[in-house]
């Protein structure tokens, strides 16, 4: 399961949890593409958002096609 945060501390990225660790990207178009994991950060401002809210990063189709990956 793939949860979306954000944080008011760093408003220029957003912060994935897709299950097996965290990654950050930035928050602007196609910013899955430049995504980082995250090892060692403090959670305690992070506040959970709709998926929906990074439509436009590529993180909705990435997950699409790790879905389809997965499938097949």
């Amino acid at each position: 399961m793939v949860k979306l945060y954000r944080c008011p501390h760093e408003s220029q990225h957003w912060f994935v949890n897709i299950g097996t660790g965290w990654a950050r990207f930035p928050a602007r178009a196609n910013g899955w593409a430049e995504r980082r994991r995250v090892t060692m950060f403090s959670q305690q401002h992070l506040n959970r958002v709709p998926l929906w809210l990074a439509f436009n990063t590529g993180l909705l189709e990435g997950l699409k096609r790790r879905n389809l990956d997965h499938a097949a």
